[in-house]
């Protein structure tokens, strides 16, 4: 029998950088290394202009060239705005990307955005909760003026995974929230 060693945890508190969850669709683009060749992903699936999901693929291959200067891998992040989910009181659709760490705006792609940060720095709950009373009060930092936001994703980076935290029923998992 092959020994299978306890794999390391890391320290609860370290550096955390929580942002705000946005209500829409999940998004992926994929640039292989050649930067000429994209790939457009729901969460669960590979999708194109003629199977579409919320209209991402249409819009991403209209924008070929300015995606394609993310470079190589794997984008994730949310497609969201009008006709999708809270709509967010926009007329359009918006790709914000999660990866805050690595992008800027100045660096990203003019048809681009980042999910908005909202802490960074050592992780406790109280931080979490810090930032989920900010958007009760003051609403979503993604959309100015729009007041029901959905809540936050805390990114624990040592240990390099995110929890979510929504502003209602979090307690209830998403397949029964809408009931």
């Amino acid at each position: 029998m092959e020994f299978v060693e306890f794999p390391k945890m890391p320290r609860l508190s370290r550096e955390c950088v929580i942002t705000e969850k946005i209500d829409g669709t999940n998004a992926q683009i994929f640039i292989a290394d050649d930067c000429e060749t994209m790939l457009i992903g729901s969460r669960t699936r590979w999708i194109t202009p003629e199977n579409d999901n919320a209209g991402f693929a249409r819009w991403c291959m209209e924008r070929k060239e300015e995606l394609l200067r993310l470079g190589p891998g794997r984008h994730f992040g949310e497609w969201w705005g009008a006709g999708i989910q809270r709509n967010y009181g926009l007329k359009e659709k918006r790709l914000s990307l999660f990866n805050v760490s690595r992008w800027t705006l100045e660096t990203l792609p003019p048809c681009v955005g980042l999910v908005p940060e909202l802490y960074r720095g050592i992780f406790t709950t109280e931080a979490v909760e810090n930032c989920l009373q900010e958007l009760r009060d003051n609403g979503s930092a993604a959309a100015m003026g729009f007041m029901k936001s959905e809540g936050v994703v805390c990114f624990h980076v040592a240990g390099g995974f995110g929890f979510k935290k929504t502003i209602e029923k979090d307690e209830v998992p998403k397949a029964l929230a809408g009931r």
